[in-house]
């Protein structure tokens, strides 16, 4: 029987639980504590969390690895999100700190400064690269003042999140039908919108290519961008050697029209995507998305 491990770790008393904890131990314990607990989801190889994992690595990494090569990438890739998740948390509360942590540089400081209204809007799609929810944390209490469109009608342990990120002063917007035109019309008038551009959804209605193959993946962002004649930009953040979070970003990714709309969505998604493929490469092991982005694959990833 497979262990349900996204639902316990998605449960909100395991994210109040991992907040708590991550705030009273100091580095020296933490770090250890979240290799193990990486080693020990790892080596859960029945669960769906470490099966989406396996898998998503085996893909960006060329699809090739052998099984030892793959326990190898799985380990290192789940050690690191269980770091980020301890780091965010344990600095959740002193914003300096965060702040150390981040290098912005000068391109990436003119999307962190965007007043709130510019000349013309732009939607900023984020990669789960690194411990990019502790950088989009850190610029929105720094005063970055674009729309973040969130996952529709959160909840559990993803309600909790949510209203720790709100505390950011992040303004948080959950998708809806509604919520999407909101951010058409903020567009239009030269707002931001940053959004999600690599948690997979459920039955999509469009599956560009990601990395070679049809991916479960969002294309709201091109919906957004499309109606409101405004481009996209990446935006990823990559841990270096000297430990820091650095921001990245791609230049503005502007539409292409087609008189084919589901046409015209996939192949700007994957102008797009392939843009985010080089950032993903840089660092696969940072690249952490425990859902299957492409779940037509579970069954044939060495296992």
């Amino acid at each position: 029987m497979s262990v349900n491990l996204q639902q316990m770790i998605n449960s909100p008393l395991a994210v109040r639980l991992v907040s708590f904890v991550a705030r009273i131990i100091p580095p020296g314990v933490g770090y250890p504590l979240c290799d193990f607990i990486g080693d020990w989801i790892a080596a859960r190889h029945t669960s769906m969390l470490t099966r989406a994992v396996r898998t998503n690595q085996w893909v960006v990494r060329g699809a090739n690895l052998e099984k030892r090569e793959l326990d190898r990438a799985v380990e290192t890739t789940l050690r690191n999100n269980a770091r980020d998740i301890y780091t965010l948390h344990h600095n959740f509360q002193n914003p300096k700190a965060m702040q150390r942590m981040i290098v912005i540089h000068p391109m990436e400081h003119e999307l962190v400064e965007r007043p709130e209204f510019a000349t013309r809007g732009l939607v900023i799609v984020g990669l789960h690269l690194s411990n990019f929810d502790l950088v989009l944390q850190s610029i929105c209490q720094q005063g970055f003042k674009g729309m973040v469109l969130t996952i529709p009608n959160p909840q559990g342990g993803r309600r909790v999140e949510y209203e720790m990120r709100k505390k950011t002063g992040m303004n948080l917007v959950p998708a809806s039908v509604p919520s999407l035109r909101q951010a058409v019309k903020h567009l239009e008038r030269g707002g931001t919108v940053f959004t999600g551009l690599d948690r997979p959804v459920q039955e999509p209605k469009h599956y560009p290519k990601f990395f070679g193959h049809a991916a479960s993946l969002p294309t709201h962002y091109i919906f957004l961008a499309l109606k409101a004649h405004v481009p996209v930009v990446i935006m990823a953040a990559i841990q270096q050697a000297d430990e820091n979070y650095h921001v990245m970003s791609s230049e503005p990714i502007e539409m292409e029209h087609d008189s084919d709309q589901g046409r015209e969505i996939v192949r700007n998604a994957e102008r797009v995507l392939k843009q985010a493929e080089t950032f993903i490469q840089i660092a696969p092991q940072q690249w952490n998305v425990p859902l299957p982005v492409w779940p037509e694959l579970l069954d044939i990833v060495p296992g």
